[in-house]
């Protein structure tokens, strides 16, 4: 006689491995090096085991206008980091366009591993939709990944 095993208990707990982290969020600050634009906001990152969610929301931008945003790892210029003129991450890059009133909402997802060591993240003017950025950032805040 065969015996059959059947184990539900272990097929649920395999089917649901990847872990949920629970969202972090972050408040935007005037860029160190930035301009005169006094915009505040938030970001968001929510984190399964692959992937690294973000989600920001900006007041207070020049009206429709391009922005590109981006973590950044740890510089040498400063222990601040949103001083360090760290590296971009470019995998990490998201592109959007500020309405009639300033307001930007950007969203994007990167691999986790992209961005474990990032210690800030950072919002620049752009070019245009391409998302090349034309100044060292007009609103950063630090991260812990």
């Amino acid at each position: 006689m065969k015996k059959i095993l059947f184990m539900p208990a272990l097929a649920l707990a395999l089917g649901s491995c990847a872990m949920m982290y629970a969202p972090m969020t972050y408040t935007l600050a005037k860029q160190p090096a930035g301009g005169a634009l006094s915009s505040s906001g938030t970001v968001t990152t929510t984190r399964d085991g692959m992937t690294v969610m973000t989600s920001a929301m900006v007041s207070g931008l020049a009206p429709n206008t391009y922005y590109v945003a981006h973590y950044h790892v740890q510089g040498t210029a400063s222990t601040d980091p949103c001083s360090s003129g760290g590296a971009p991450i470019m995998s990490s890059a998201i592109v959007g366009q500020s309405d009639a009133m300033g307001m930007l909402k950007l969203s994007g997802s990167v691999a986790a591993a992209d961005v474990m060591n990032a210690t800030y993240f950072n919002i620049h003017t752009a070019k245009d939709a391409t998302g090349a950025p034309t100044d060292a950032g007009v609103t950063c805040t630090s991260v812990k990944m």
